[in-house]
Parts: structure tokens; sequence; C-alpha cells
């Protein structure tokens, strides 16, 4: 059952709360988004915000075979997938992080990949990942650098506010990774 919307109140406590990763070893795809928002800290759940197109581009994509809803999200374990942040904190919007916690992020997720050693790690935002890494001049895509044997891909932030990708666009963006996972060169 869908997680109710959360009260004024609830969302204000939520601040500065943390979500427990979707993560196991040797995963397919680990999903890194820049940092949960209030929705999500109020409810538990990763993307729980109505708007966010991460559930719906995960499947158009074809990396699951139904919508999966925010309250279904260990269910992505059975299809190899998992998530995990950069910087693990809610916030109301990803503009109130500091660069060092990107850079602290970007350390623990190098630490949390040669842990758990998924496939891939995909950072799903530009910004986030050329702050948390250092890397100015990243693009969307399989990068050329990995961690341990992971390969690394940046693919655009979900986020509703992120009208620079249509809903369309985004999910090809997954089905392009979805594709490079599922048939590797």
């Amino acid at each position: 059952m869908p997680s109710a919307r959360p009260t004024a109140d609830q969302l204000a406590a939520a601040t500065s709360a943390t979500l427990i990763d979707v993560i196991a070893p040797d995963l397919r795809v680990l999903f890194c988004g820049i940092n949960p928002g209030l929705w999500s800290g109020a409810t538990g759940h990763h993307f729980a915000r109505p708007g966010n197109r991460f559930w719906p581009a995960l499947h158009r994509s074809g990396f699951t075979p139904r919508q999966l809803r925010p309250d279904e999200q260990e269910e992505l374990l059975e299809f190899g997938l998992g998530i995990t942040n950069v910087v693990p904190r809610t916030t109301a919007r990803a503009d109130e992080l500091t660069a060092e916690e990107f850079r602290a992020g970007g350390r623990a997720l190098i630490e949390r990949v040669t842990r758990y050693r998924p496939r891939v790690l995909a950072v799903l935002g530009l910004g986030a990942y050329r702050t948390a890494f250092g890397r100015p001049r990243t693009t969307v895509g399989r990068q050329s650098e990995s961690i341990g044997d992971t390969e690394v891909w940046v693919l655009p932030n979900p986020s509703g506010l992120n009208a620079h990708y249509t809903p369309a666009a985004l999910a090809d963006k997954f089905r392009i990774l979805r594709e490079a996972v599922d048939h590797p060169a």
C-alpha cells in the first residue's frame, strides 16, 4: 500500500534524516541519487516524492517488469538493482548541500562500491558527480574511469525539477544503461 502523504510537520521533522540503502553484494546496478528529499526522509523510501521520475524511468527502460512504488523499493534487489545516495542527509533541495559534503559523499561512495562490488554504479545527477569526484567536464553516459571492477555511469537527475530531460528522454538514458548491462561489449 502506498505511503500516505506526509504532513507539513512530518516533512519539517525529516530535515537531515538519513535513509537506509537498498543494497546487497554483486548487484547489476547500484543507482546513486544526489541526496534524499524531505518526502523521502518522511516516508523512509527513496525517490518518494510524487513527480520524481526514477520509478517510471526504471520501468520504461526495461529494468523492472512493472512500475514499482517507492514503498516497494526492496523488490529492486530481486532484479539485481539497488539505491544509495552521494550525500545521505535529507534536504528540501540539493542546492542546500555544500561542496565538501559532496566530496565526502564521493569518498564514502567509493568505499561502499568497493565493499559491495556492483557491476555498475549509476550516479543520477551530473552536477553531483562532477563535484563529488572532481570531474568538472563529465558528461552523461559511461565514464572512462571505474571503481575497481565497477563501471561508472552518470545519468540525468530524475527529479521532476530537472526540466532538461522529458520523461521519455530520461527513460531512454536509463535504457541505454540497461542494454549495456544486459549485453556487455
